[in-house]
């Protein structure tokens, strides 16, 4: 039996300070270079579920262990994105790629080989020397997620990270996504509200409640990757996207 690489056990989460349950028991496993989506409605404890991952905040109760031994310390074991690419418009692209190796204190000169390794990997390094107001949406959202691979690239937290772009935008971002993790197999933890875009990229979705959130509904997606765009309009699909939007309608609405 193959052993987790993550671990959520009983976790739960009450805002002291106005005593919001955000979630309450939330059990799961995510293994290694798994592909992982948390789709439920606003307010369900998502977004909280991952600042207490990557330990920007702590659990009420309940323990999260990293290859079966409980991480108290987490800070700095898991890259986290956000949807907004929070990219600083005084640095060039190249800047704001290894903005994650200068805070840990990695040496310049080989912050900069690496930046400039995985832009070259990834298509980018032809725009190493641009400022962020000459960038796309897509663009932008590319290069934080370069960041966020070079800063930690065993675990990744994706909070939504294309829910601002345009349909097409949003579609090319994905492929890009997978054309990444097909070449550095990191263990993933994807937020979205899109229940296509969650079955176009994961390997398993969990649906949660409304507040406080809890896991109604595990899919396993058998389909392997990194995936074709038909596969967005095969029967199988489809299918399983009106299985999963009869369930959140059910709960509540997105």
């Amino acid at each position: 039996m193959t052993t987790p690489a993550l671990s959520v056990k009983n976790l739960s989460k009450i805002y002291s300070e106005n005593g919001i349950n955000a979630f309450s028991d939330l059990s799961f496993s995510v293994k290694r270079g798994e592909f992982v989506s948390i789709i439920g409605p606003s307010r369900c404890g998502k977004s909280t579920l991952f600042d207490i991952l990557a330990g920007v905040t702590d659990q009420t109760s309940g323990t999260i262990e990293i290859h079966e031994k409980i991480a108290t310390q987490r800070k700095g074991k898991f890259g986290y994105m956000l949807q907004n690419p929070l990219l600083l418009p005084w640095r060039t692209v190249l800047q704001n790629v290894i903005l994650g190796l200068d805070i840990l204190r990695v040496s310049k000169s080989e912050c900069i080989n690496k930046a400039k390794s995985v832009l070259k990997k990834f298509g980018l390094l032809e725009f190493a020397n641009l400022y962020p107001d000459s960038l796309s949406g897509g663009m932008k959202q590319r290069v934080a997620l370069i960041r966020t691979v070079l800063f930690q690239k065993d675990f990744l937290l994706l909070d939504e990270p294309f829910g601002a772009l345009d349909a097409l935008t949003r579609l090319n971002c994905q492929m890009w996504l997978q054309d990444i993790l097909k070449k550095i197999n990191p263990t993933v933890l994807f937020i979205t509200h899109d229940v296509r875009e969650a079955i176009f990229l994961s390997d398993t979705i969990y649906v949660l409640s409304p507040s406080p959130g809890k896991i109604i509904k595990k899919f396993e997606i058998e389909i392997p990757r990194p995936r074709q765009k038909k596969y967005l309009t095969s029967q199988n699909a489809i299918k399983l996207e009106q299985e999963i939007l009869s369930i959140l309608f059910k709960e509540k609405n997105l």
